[in-house]
């Protein structure tokens, strides 16, 4: 029996968890280089909608991007309240701002559901299953799929 426990605990793995507006997002925790409070961004041109602009994170330029925007939301009148999550996708550092980061979560793959069909084609790609916590459903990100490298700042 002990080894069915190391067995489940290799196997689960951990998500920071956040907040846009009413819904919780989850993104691994292996994926999240730091987090930090939002700062005004300098906008470039020919962006996606939800691409807020870069900022200069110790000497790297870090592209923003809308959570709220990139699932077809308006853009967030983004306040010191709010926080950008700082991400790794393939070796490319991201920002996305959120409005809360909530929590650290373990998640076993029983616990993790697939994405109904009647799901967006958007949320389906970008979303790699949900997760039932405490009446609540956390979507966990496929940062790969949400934001693609190749789209980083293409002019």
């Amino acid at each position: 029996m002990s080894e069915e426990v190391k067995t489940e605990n290799f196997d689960s793995k951990q998500y920071v968890t956040f907040v846009v507006g009413e819904r919780l997002y989850g993104v691994e925790i292996t994926a999240v280089r730091e987090i930090k409070q939002w700062s005004p961004t300098t906008a470039l041109p020919n962006q996606p909608v939800y691409t807020r602009g870069v900022l200069n994170l110790r000497g790297t330029i870090v592209p923003v991007h809308d959570l709220r925007a990139r699932f077809g939301g308006m853009l967030t009148d983004a306040t010191e309240n709010h926080v950008i999550v700082i991400a790794s996708i393939a070796d490319q550092a991201v920002g996305i701002l959120v409005d809360a980061v909530s929590d650290i979560l373990n998640v076993s793959p029983d616990d993790t559901r697939s994405v109904p069909p009647s799901a967006r084609e958007m949320d389906l790609e970008a979303i790699s299953g949900l997760v039932a916590r405490d009446d609540q459903m956390i979507a966990l990100l496929d940062l790969t799929r949400l934001f693609p490298v190749n789209t980083f700042m293409a002019a």
